[in-house]
């Protein structure tokens, strides 16, 4: 596209862009637009983005206090977010926020371990101890993970749940995850190892502990009250978890699209199960929010991953709940990032390049104002102008900007991928809660594209 078509889509952005001014009134037309939706998306283009997150948090407080959303669902593990579920419902050990979020020991420990999630989990925990609340009978907000990565502290985790809840079950876990014993501390092993013929496929025991939890075994506990049902699912999800993970890690050595679409898949049928689950509690229609990377809650099937056989949550959530599942996405064009240079390698605050020629964070950058919204939701002449295929950047927890075209840009018609964008022209570092090299990695991520 020429420069003078370009200048002509700037002055369209500029038209109906909303200027985000720090005030109160930035994120109403998220907000109106959230009303009835059952599920708000809310990306990042970096995990490492101080930007991203504390607005993330801020229109989710909104969507809590104002529309009553139920829970906050993030690209975390199940088992370490629920840790901080335990906390802001005031049922477990930890005495503060910051104990809680120890939890994350695994790379990339600065991507939930840092100031903006501590600040969020301290007003999430107050929120719901409100004695309004308590008073009201009102279920707590909980916080959940979506990931699949825990397949040996799920496990883990339904064994000391069955233990204390059903002896004869608890055996019978024991005796179905044997099969992966051997593999519980690097699960890519086990992957390798069935994919090779050097190892049987532990699908069938697997599966068949996720249907026990599932059906009669736990049907007694039931009705012992919120707190009993709830202890009762994270069993089950992480049941779930290991059917999924299991078959992840032996999809890693299928090569292509699979073990991507089966991580997002996962945490598709996660946030189903949740909203499911809170919905039986709460009586009603239950709202839930997702934190994740712009990657996993855009319309994949608008960008370059559609192209190459992969799908992800928003595609999925636009193809099962169309408009009733909104879709917010962040840009930005310079300033920090916190990332790393390879994986399990020490967090760094790095550069972020300028964008590359004919992206949209470049005609972003030349947009006036700074920082600003933009509705993507209806069809008019920004959705027209948007609408021509452009490079759109991507900065997981590693950033090589050596290599920046190849790893950290992808191609995307934006206003099939978002309903809305809010852009940052310039943004900072995200502050990790610990400083220094990051514990290595117990149960290794799929780091394909650029460890999103």
């Amino acid at each position: 596209m020429s420069k003078a078509n370009d200048q002509g889509v700037i002055d369209t952005i500029e038209r109906h862009a909303i200027p985000l001014t720090g005030g109160d009134a930035d994120y109403d037309a998220i907000i109106q637009a959230a009303h009835g939706k059952p599920y708000v998306l809310i990306g990042e283009a970096s995990h490492g983005t101080e930007e991203f997150y504390r607005v993330r948090a801020e229109i989710t407080r909104r969507l809590i206090e104002e529309l009553d959303f139920s829970a906050v669902a993030v690209e975390a593990d199940w088992p370490d977010a629920y840790a901080i579920n335990r906390f802001v419902w005031n049922t477990g050990s930890d005495k503060s926020a910051r104990q809680a979020l120890d939890v994350f020991e695994r790379f990339p420990v600065w991507m939930w371990a840092n100031t903006q999630v501590l600040a969020f989990v301290e007003w999430l925990a107050a929120f719901n101890q409100d004695p309004a609340r308590a008073e009201a009978g009102q279920r707590p907000v909980g916080f959940y993970g979506l990931d699949l990565y825990s397949m040996s502290s799920s496990a883990q985790a339904v064994i000391s749940y069955l233990d204390k809840h059903d002896p004869p079950a608890a055996r019978r876990a024991r005796e179905r995850y044997a099969c992966l014993e051997q593999f519980l501390g690097e699960p890519q092993r086990y992957g390798h190892a069935v994919a090779f013929g050097m190892s049987s496929s532990c699908e069938k025991e697997i599966t068949e502990q996720l249907m026990d939890m599932q059906g009669k075994a736990l049907q007694r506990l039931v009705g012992l009250g919120l707190v009993a049902d709830e202890q009762r699912f994270c069993a089950e999800q992480n049941a779930r978890l290991v059917r999924n993970a299991e078959e992840y890690y032996r999809s890693m050595f299928r090569g292509e699209s699979s073990s991507w679409n089966l991580r997002d898949g996962h945490m598709f049928e996660t946030l189903e199960a949740l909203r499911e689950h809170l919905s039986y509690q709460l009586g009603g229609e239950a709202g839930v929010v997702v934190w994740a990377h712009n990657s996993h809650i855009g319309n994949a099937a608008a960008t370059d991953m559609g192209r190459h056989g992969e799908f992800n949550i928003g595609q999925l959530a636009r193809e099962k709940y169309g408009s009733e599942a909104l879709l917010v996405g962040f840009t930005t064009a310079t300033g920090e990032v916190t990332a790393a240079s390879d994986w399990d390698a020490p967090a760094e605050c790095k550069q972020v390049r300028p964008p590359l020629a004919g992206s949209y964070e470049q005609l972003f950058q030349k947009a006036s104002p700074t920082n600003f919204l933009l509705d993507l939701r209806e069809s008019n002449a920004l959705t027209d102008a948007l609408s021509e295929s452009r490079l759109h950047r991507a900065i997981g927890v590693i950033y090589r900007p050596e290599t920046e075209r190849q790893s950290h840009y992808f191609h995307s018609r934006l206003p099939e991928q978002y309903d809305f964008v809010l852009h940052f022209d310039e943004t900072h570092a995200l502050q990790a809660l610990a400083d220094g090299a990051t514990a290595p990695g117990l149960e290794p991520d799929d780091t394909y594209p650029s460890g999103l």
